[in-house]
């Protein structure tokens, strides 16, 4: 359950730890060299669930993809739902096509799909909005622009684009989903949750509309995710990225390092 009395002393337990993604893969992931090395109890539990837009659905939106020279990827679900939706509809995009991303890690993962070359792949400095939108500055001449979005998109790209007055569109692919996590939050006392998207904090009180904070520590990866937290009234303790701490591994070493003080 989440914790509802007096702040406990963390340096004196095992620290339970609430990811709110599926687990990982492989056992070689950081997450678990970190409860090694931290002795602490990680758990993985994805708050949200991504539903594909199908084809079918997706041309009523009446975007023609080959027309647009550069693509807005703002996650890696954008990027596996955009060629999903390609490969579905059998469009060929072409391969002098641009690609923006919020991030360095979204832009390797498009490796995956494209043969990646940095004359066309383009990511922000810090993983911000600001520092993305500081790229496409850059290069928005003469380029057409898709946004492949879910329901909860960054709106304020499509502001930079009106107000720039780029030829751009918006296209639905993607929508987010709440998982049912009331069991998991109500059968273990976790001492932090740490979320990696607006909709992850939306599913919290989906769950839990009367959850309190207490002494539950909150960790947040991204600026959007972060801006989420602090609007819901809560308090935001650990953040990532951040220029020592690029990874949310990185940001929680951190913070268990903190508490050794």
């Amino acid at each position: 359950m989440i914790k509802g009395g007096p702040k406990k002393d963390l340096q004196e337990k095992q620290l339970t730890i609430l990811i709110s993604q599926p687990k990982p893969e492989t056992e070689k992931s950081p997450y678990y060299d970190l409860a090694k090395k931290f002795n602490v109890r990680l758990d993985f539990y994805p708050f949200i669930r991504v539903e594909g837009v199908p084809g079918k659905d997706f041309r009523k939106q009446k975007v023609d993809i080959i027309t647009y020279t550069a693509v807005i990827f703002t996650s890696r679900n954008a990027v596996d739902h955009f060629f999903r939706i390609c490969e579905e509809l059998k469009v060929k995009v072409s391969q002098d096509c641009k690609y923006f991303c919020i991030t360095e890690a979204v832009a390797l993962y498009l490796q995956k799909f494209i043969l990646y070359r940095k004359r066309k792949v383009f990511y922000g400095a810090d993983g911000s909005t600001k520092s993305l939108l500081e790229v496409m500055n850059k290069h928005r001449e003469n380029e057409k622009f898709l946004f492949p979005s879910s329901d909860s998109q960054k709106k304020d790209i499509e502001e930079w684009m009106k107000t720039n007055k780029c030829e751009y569109a918006i296209a639905s692919l993607y929508k987010t989903v709440s998982n049912d996590v009331k069991e998991v939050l109500t059968n273990t006392e976790y001492d932090m949750i740490v979320f990696f998207s607006p909709s992850g904090v939306k599913s919290l009180f989906e769950n839990m509309p009367k959850f309190k904070q207490n002494g539950t520590h909150i960790g947040a990866f991204g600026p959007t995710t972060s801006a989420a937290v602090e609007e819901a009234g809560l308090r935001l303790d650990v953040k990532a990225p951040a220029p020592q701490a690029p990874s949310m591994v990185a940001a929680l070493e951190q913070f268990l390092l903190s508490l050794k003080k």
